[in-house]
């Protein structure tokens, strides 16, 4: 970065035949300071707001320049003691907000990187609000935590919660248990995870939604008989939907004061349950947002409710059966047969349509949560990642990465940063890590946002783990909370949990801190004893310069000798 020096014309004009006369004999390079006293010149110190090329030239040559005199420039006597020329300007000379706005730029990786270079780096990128969007894009409003703290600005915490959610984001490497939940008499079609309530729902053949404690993993409350099968199910902390195949939509609203949210145990209560009529086939998929719920089935139909008229405000007509749905913003993404269609929900447009995404049918979608992304699995047991961009009113699909970890249908798929976790007909969980596929940029209008590395996708990494356990169909899957959540034909939901590895995560990082102070105490007390032993080599070279020893005897013989003869 550079920096211009602001003096006024006449000092420029001074200096260029100043350096012209009397640097073709000698030199030194060094830079200029950008403040020089005038009146070693004689002159006012009005600001020049340009320069000529010459006077840059000038500028940027050697700093031993000869003080002008009134007659000529060309005395040889050289500039006083009051001009104070510096050698060096360093970024932390920068007004802090200029340097804010530089680091506004950097991901996190870098701003890690920037704080270890100094102290009062480190202060400023540690309290700089970019955090709080590092959060958000990875893992969304929803899990932000609503109390950030006392006596810390929100600045700190929001990099603190950064780091604790990546730090317990690596933990689905390290150890688990499972949980095994029996209450299902026949085959589980949906799990639904609410990680904010700790709270499971599942639902499935036996035409019942059941709510599990998520930490002890003891069924609470079973809903009554809902007459049908039971295939999508979603939630939030003031509505629960479940979809039955009858073409209703069972809703629950949260009832204060209950000590889960729904009481979907007790009678029918008119102010706290309803159902939502409209599809003409079974429904496959269901997902909410703040305002609307949104509804895919059968019936080759997406339709848009308002969460407070209860009144279906859009329908999103398709060519094939529709069996999922990821809703982000304006636009809601869903399938079409084996085709992948991206709509906006405001005007019922289709933005986009991905043909063929697989070979057979399209049975599950998962998106991240700034909506860039979207993950596809299907009839031939692929995966495939796409980046979403958006020109103006121009909408592209573009195939990032593909995998291919099982032998069956992908029947369910689940993301939360970094991982994608899917469920697969040959009874197998697929882990993908796509933080390698991923970096972090900025609009011109400040919002920053995630984008593919230009990687080959012949080279993408495939699964960094696989999941086994069950021995027939896995039929949905979700993730959160150090956990994910699965089941399947056999009727049993199952429980991954990596809470434990996260412990043992931390006591490996506590007793990794304990060693390193152990070792710079070591090294510390190594650099003091060497002090001390340089000290005293420097003693011993001293003695042997100059001799002092106990042999007196030249001393004593001059005066045996004085005492002679004086006697």
């Amino acid at each position: 970065m550079e920096f211009e020096c602001q003096v006024s014309t006449e000092v420029s004009k001074n200096l260029i035949d100043c350096v012209d006369n009397s640097f073709g004999q000698q030199s030194e390079p060094n830079q200029f300071n950008s403040k020089l006293e005038a009146e070693n010149f004689g002159i006012s110190e009005q600001t020049s707001d340009s320069y000529t090329e010459k006077e840059k030239i000038a500028l940027s040559k050697p700093t031993l320049t000869k003080k002008p005199n009134s007659d000529s420039c060309g005395s040889k006597q050289f500039l006083s003691s009051d001009v104070v020329l510096n050698s060096h300007r360093s970024i932390t000379d920068l007004p802090p907000a200029l340097l804010s706005e530089i680091l506004n730029f950097l991901d996190p990786k870098e701003l890690g990187m920037v704080s270890c270079v100094s102290t009062y780096l480190c202060r400023l990128a540690s309290e700089h609000h970019v955090w709080k969007d590092f959060y958000c894009e990875r893992w969304g409003n929803s899990t932000v935590p609503t109390s950030l703290g006392s006596g810390v600005s929100d600045e700190m915490s929001w990099k603190e919660f950064f780091v604790e959610r990546e730090f317990r984001s690596k933990t689905f490497m390290g150890r688990y248990s499972i949980d095994v939940m029996y209450g299902h008499s026949e085959a589980v079609l949906t799990v639904f995870l609410l990680a904010s309530a700790k709270l499971i729902f599942t639902a499935g053949y036996d035409q019942t939604v059941k709510m599990w404690n998520m930490e002890e993993g003891l069924l609470i409350a079973s809903s009554r008989s809902l007459g049908c099968t039971v295939r999508a199910v979603a939630g939030d902390t003031k509505l629960l939907v479940a979809g039955g195949t009858d073409g209703f939509i069972q809703c629950w609203r949260a009832v204060e004061g209950f000590p889960h949210l729904f009481d979907i145990k007790g009678p029918q209560n008119q102010n706290t349950e309803f159902r939502l009529w409209e599809h003409e086939g079974p429904i496959t998929s269901l997902a909410l947002d703040l305002t609307r719920i949104y509804s895919g089935s059968w019936d080759m139909t997406v339709r848009v409710w308002d969460r407070f008229s209860l009144k279906c405000v859009k329908v999103l007509r398709h060519s094939d059966w529709v069996w999922a749905l990821v809703p982000h913003d304006l636009t809601v993404a869903s399938t079409s047969g084996s085709d992948v269609c991206i709509w906006d929900t405001s005007s019922g447009r289709l933005m986009t349509i991905i043909h063929s995404a697989h070979v057979g049918n399209t049975y599950s979608l998962a998106r991240n949560h700034t909506g860039d992304f979207l993950f596809t699995g299907g009839d031939d047991g692929a995966i495939h990642m796409y980046e979403i961009t958006s020109h103006g009113l121009e909408t592209n699909a573009l195939l990032v990465a593909t995998w291919a970890p099982h032998s069956g249908c992908v029947y369910s798929l689940a993301f939360e940063f970094p991982w994608l976790v899917s469920a697969s007909a040959d009874g197998k969980l697929a882990l993908i890590d796509v933080r390698k596929l991923l970096r972090t940029r900025k609009h011109d209008s400040g919002k920053r946002f995630s984008c593919v590395k230009l990687v080959d996708r012949s080279s993408v990494e495939p699964p960094q783990r696989m999941l086994h356990g069950f021995g027939k169909n896995l039929m949905s899957v979700g993730i959160g909370a150090d956990r994910i959540v699965c089941g399947g034909d056999e009727g049993v939901v199952r429980i991954w949990n990596f809470t434990e590895a996260l412990e043992i995560e931390r006591r490996v990082c506590a007793l990794r801190a304990i060693r390193l102070e152990n070792r710079m105490r070591r090294r510390k007390l190594h650099l003091e004893n060497s002090s001390k032993g340089s000290r005293n080599d420097q003693c011993s070279v001293a003695a042997k310069k100059n001799p002092v020893t106990g042999d007196r005897s030249g001393w004593h013989s001059k005066r045996a000798l004085s005492g002679k003869l004086k006697s």
